[in-house]
């Protein structure tokens, strides 16, 4: 090995301690919001790296099919919904069933080659959202990630549920979620302040799951956590607990609670992330949020806290931490010099969940 090709192993080495390149298959991904695949639309949505084409059957349930056509690779999700449970493909009229078998093709004897049937990709819809299973074992439905907390909840409770795409690897937006000090800088004065900089931190493992919190004793509340407790003291405490389930969803509880208090007595809301690589530099970002433990009885008023949690929170992961999460990722693919990344107190949990999730990653590609 010639020098040059050593300090090249190096610097891919170093990059892939950030950003690894490489994707957990046999799990559930978020595709799309429940309310995002309509009856008689097609949905097009590419999932690592693969283009799926989203529809619902005659009798409402949600299918997924490889988005491209045997014949000649057009997009399917160009084509449309035939008698309730086929896909018509745009180009040249071939139909698909739910399973990816190509049922129909209309030109000449009517032969259908055996090659012209295409994948067809286990779904499940729970929890308000339309999960896909990528890899080629069997689908395992109780591996599931529970976010049952979005399950029968009151409407004015609940938050839109929303979705951005981030251009950047989906390791480096765990990174950032399961880190929550950089609220107190990049979200200051709306999800954090100078006063929460100091807090303690816990890291807990259960199963495969990893669990970071943070609390921060006698503060001022952040802004947006000041009007769940409009009668609330001038000091609180502020709490943060966020929950990693391989491979890339995310459920925090967070809130404020009186000065000494323990946080199940106060008021927050259940936030919710999940993350679906589109490609290694772009990712789908899923995110809504539920109230607990409201003080507020007015429906007015929780209407208007309903659409601040919101807008704030779009705002927070759009405007401000995906421009640094994608100035990040250019700045990792530009290095021409190995990445030596300094470990703080704060990292123990990014550095938790991604042993794990490497070595999810490993023991998959040996079985």
């Amino acid at each position: 090995m010639t020098r040059a090709n050593g300090l090249d192993t190096e610097l891919l080495e170093s990059k892939k301690k950030m950003v690894s390149g490489t994707y957990l298959r046999n799990a559930w991904y978020v595709a799309a919001w429940s309310d995002d695949v309509a009856e008689g639309q097609l949905l097009g949505r590419t999932i690592l790296k693969e283009p799926v084409v989203l529809y619902r059957k005659a009798d409402g349930s949600a299918a997924a099919l490889q988005d491209r056509c045997s014949h000649r690779f057009a997009p399917l999700h160009m084509g449309k919904v035939i008698n309730g449970d086929r896909v018509q493909c745009p180009y040249h009229g071939l139909e698909f069933d739910s399973s990816g078998a190509c049922v129909l093709n209309p030109h000449g004897t009517k032969n259908i080659p055996p090659r012209a049937h295409i994948r067809g990709y286990p779904v499940t819809e729970k929890h308000k959202a339309i999960w896909i299973w990528m890899g080629d074992r069997p689908a395992d439905y109780s591996k599931v990630p529970d976010f049952s907390v979005l399950d029968n909840v009151p409407e004015m409770h609940a938050t839109k549920r929303d979705r951005i795409t981030i251009r950047a690897n989906y390791e480096l937006i765990i990174d950032n979620l399961l880190d929550l000090s950089h609220t107190c800088y990049l979200h200051d004065g709306i999800l954090g302040n100078s006063d929460t900089v100091e807090s303690d931190i816990t890291v807990e493992r259960e199963g495969d799951d990893v669990i970071v919190g943070r609390h921060a004793s006698s503060v001022t509340a952040p802004g947006l956590f000041a009007i769940f407790m409009p009668s609330g003291p001038e000091r609180v405490d502020k709490f943060t607990r966020m929950r990693w389930m391989p491979p890339s969803n995310l459920r925090l509880v967070t809130g404020i609670c009186m000065p000494g208090a323990v946080p199940e007595s106060g008021t927050g809301y259940h936030a919710i992330h999940m993350l679906t690589p589109e490609t290694d530099k772009t990712t789908h970002y899923f995110f809504t949020a539920v109230r607990f433990n409201v003080l507020t009885p007015d429906d007015q008023v929780n209407a208007q806290i309903q659409d601040k949690i919101a807008t704030t929170r779009r705002f927070a992961f759009e405007e401000q931490d995906a421009p640094v999460i994608e100035a990040q990722q250019e700045i990792i693919d530009a290095s021409s010099t190995s990445l030596d990344l300094v470990i703080l107190a704060i990292d123990v949990g990014p550095v938790r969940y991604k042993q794990i999730l490497h070595k999810l990653i490993r023991a998959e590609a040996v079985q």
